[in-house]
């Protein structure tokens, strides 16, 4: 039986570094590869510095550790990608190129991150079908799109195993906000935990789909475990957790911090928010490889709030030694 040896690219990242570590706590810290274009601190295990779009350098990585499956996680995000779209478009495709080039020499299964950005305004934004209109309007949105064809096209044509979700606005306490639009609900408990008023760049009523990071790491694994025979899907799996806006998450964090207050300025991400679903059909995974969500939002909520005051109680007493 082969070896199972996993190389991530952008682990340094806000679903990198938690998915870097869970897959060393399942498969052994000499086991993942952890890869990015800045030097990170990510635990026991291997660490390589990585230009995703340096692909000679990927190949020699892939062949040097004997690479048998590849996360493909480095990308430039929704808000950011509006502000350098160029280079947004060339980063975010010519290293999924890079990626699918090396997996096919060696025949390696590859995971790709695509989005609810791959949709757009003319996609049905409740109950979002698997197959439905895509055309994004933001050079993130458009990549995603593009590689989720892209990813079906190496499947089809040279027999490449490579699995993809659509994710929602993820949701950690593991790592600050990565510059994507929905990022406002990490934000948002972070200052909740230090007693910060919140100012949002959505309207009160945007509703977006989100997703607690310990379902999305789940549901990763649990798609990467399934046999291939179980798969429908070779574009990308629709992935639901829960629907809310910025008002309702801010009145779930004042069942905790009655004193929070948040407060509205939008700006060019709520037009990039209204051009997305506000709710997601995801009975397509549920059925083929039995995702299911584990987190609504008053126990996402809680959840994180607990291990933010955890981190920064730590991170106060940290203050204080060095001051001894």
């Amino acid at each position: 039986m082969t070896k199972k040896t996993i190389l991530i690219t952008g682990a340094g990242g806000q679903i990198g570094s938690v998915l870097t570590k869970t897959l060393r706590d399942t498969y052994g810290p000499n086991s993942v590869i952890a890869t990015d274009i800045r030097s990170t601190e990510l635990g026991d295990g291997p660490f390589e510095l990585l230009d995703v779009l340096n692909g000679n350098r990927l190949h020699e990585l892939v062949n040097r550790y004997r690479v048998t499956e590849i996360y493909h996680l480095a990308a430039i995000l929704s808000a950011r990608g509006e502000q350098n779209p160029k280079i947004a478009w060339d980063i975010n495709m010519d290293s999924l190129f890079n990626v699918l080039d090396a997996a096919k020499e060696r025949k390696l299964k590859v995971f790709f991150p695509s989005s609810i950005a791959a949709f757009g305004p003319n996609t049905p934004k409740v109950n979002t079908p698997q197959e439905t209109i895509t055309q994004p309007t933001t050079v993130y949105g458009i990549s995603k799109a593009a590689g989720e064809n892209w990813c079906q096209y190496y499947f089809l044509k040279y027999g490449l195993d490579v699995r993809s979700v659509r994710f929602p606005g993820i949701i950690g306490y593991q790592s600050l906000p990565g510059g994507g639009t929905t990022d406002y609900a990490v934000d948002i408990y972070h200052k909740a935990i230090l007693g910060e008023d919140f100012s949002c760049f959505l309207q009160a009523d945007t509703r977006l789909p989100m997703l607690y990071m310990d379902d999305a790491i789940q549901g990763v694994l649990q798609l990467m475990d399934t046999t291939s025979d179980k798969l429908s899907v070779r574009t990308s799996y629709n992935l639901a957790g829960v629907s809310f806006t910025p008002a309702e998450i801010s009145a779930e964090i004042q069942k905790h911090h009655p004193d929070f207050k948040i407060h509205y300025a939008p700006d060019f991400r709520q037009a990039i928010a209204d051009s997305w679903p506000q709710s997601i059909d995801d009975q397509q995974a549920r059925h083929d490889w039995n995702w299911q969500p584990q987190f609504d939002l008053a126990r996402m909520t809680t959840d994180m709030l607990s291990h933010l005051a955890e981190m920064l109680q730590i991170e106060k007493l940290k203050n204080l030694v060095a001051q001894i």
